[in-house]
């Protein structure tokens, strides 16, 4: 079976250490025989906001659309993306609120302390830059970029 990967670069600068190592991520899983799609989020159209939090539906934007149908899609999700004061870039954490809604990454369960996982069975890895050491993040700040990744909250298998 090929593998399908999705590869998204978190950093929304289009000349970036990311957007190089996403691109030769990609370039390289496809030499090794696999499907890759790679999105930038710098050149994605959408808000990246939740208007009214989880209270309304807000309608995806076609880019979101497609991020979504790519992640669906993908045994393996690689997530390129810069460290900024100890967390994720805005425009990252906007997709992530955008696209992983309730019924798509996830359903609540009467009774249940964790929600179903509905994109349980694929993996994931994170490429992170950072310009401090990693021990610093680690410890110092308590490295909040990894912890919702490590979650059992959407049943994504992350590894570093």
């Amino acid at each position: 079976m090929t593998p399908n990967l999705l590869v998204l670069n978190g950093n929304p600068k289009p000349d970036s250490l990311c957007h190089a190592l996403a691109r030769e991520y990609a370039r390289s899983a496809e030499q090794g025989g696999a499907r890759v799609t790679l999105h930038h989020v710098g050149e994605l159209a959408f808000a990246p906001d939740l208007h009214h939090g989880y209270d309304e539906v807000q309608p995806l934007e076609p880019d979101l659309q497609s991020v979504q149908q790519s992640l669906t899609q993908a045994h393996h999700l690689v997530i390129v993306a810069p460290v900024w004061w100890g967390h994720l870039p805005a425009r990252l954490k906007g997709l992530l609120d955008r696209t992983l809604l309730p019924g798509f990454a996830f359903r609540y369960q009467p009774g249940k302390a964790y929600p179903e996982q509905l994109l349980a069975g694929k993996t994931a890895r994170l490429l992170l830059t950072m310009d401090s050491p990693p021990w610093y993040y680690r410890w110092w700040q308590g490295a909040p970029w990894i912890a919702p990744w490590t979650s059992r909250c959407w049943g994504c298998a992350v590894s570093g």
